[in-house]
């Protein structure tokens, strides 16, 4: 197994409760599936097998947790998976013993090679909401903020339809009017703000 500096790098500014239970966790599984490989997602230490995802764990300011990506698979309790599969760990007493902890390793490994459970089918798209009348009236007057509108796909425009629909007040609607038209004459989404951060 590689070892990546970066969950060296985490453990080290873990607190202090925290690194124990981290430290074992990995060196289970280091022991357990020597082929997986660790990296980070989603700022956390995880393991991969195959590129496909094994187990990941974290730790905050007064607990710690432990989540395998098809924990539900492995017979997990689902209620448990807001703070990882093994429950809130503020100790390294609190993980399950090593032999029931390898063992869930090993049923993750096995899961690992295997093709995922299927995805639920996706719901029906949602229709499209609908467009404030004064917007209408505003897009009118200026086609050029109408014709970007147009060209954006269908989530985009909802931003902006649902942003000034949900105006409580005449004057704030009318004031999310004349910036939607302003930014939509300058080719900007609803949220350009945080499309480059």
């Amino acid at each position: 197994m590689n070892r990546d500096p970066r969950i060296d790098a985490y453990i080290a500014k873990a607190a202090p409760f925290a690194q124990p239970i981290l430290t074992h966790v990995r060196a289970r599984v280091r022991a357990v599936a020597p082929e997986a490989e660790e990296t980070v997602k989603w700022s956390m230490p995880s393991f991969t097998i195959d590129g496909k995802i094994l187990c990941g764990m974290a730790a905050f300011k007064a607990h710690a947790t432990v989540g395998f990506w098809r924990g539900q698979e492995m017979g997990l309790d689902p209620s448990h998976e807001a703070m990882g599969q093994l429950g809130r760990l503020t100790s390294i007493d609190d993980l399950p013993p090593d032999e029931e902890l390898d063992g869930l390793i090993r049923k993750g490994v096995e899961l690992a090679h295997t093709a995922p459970a299927p995805r639920k089918t996706k719901h029906e798209p949602k229709p499209p909401p609908e467009m404030h009348p004064d917007f209408a009236k505003a897009l009118a007057a200026a086609p050029n903020s109408k014709a970007v509108l147009d060209s954006f796909p269908p989530s985009a425009q909802r931003d902006y339809l649902e942003w000034i629909s949900e105006a409580k007040q005449d004057a704030t609607r009318q004031k999310r009017i004349d910036t939607a038209i302003e930014w939509l004459a300058e080719g900007k989404r609803r949220h350009w703000k945080y499309q480059n951060c």
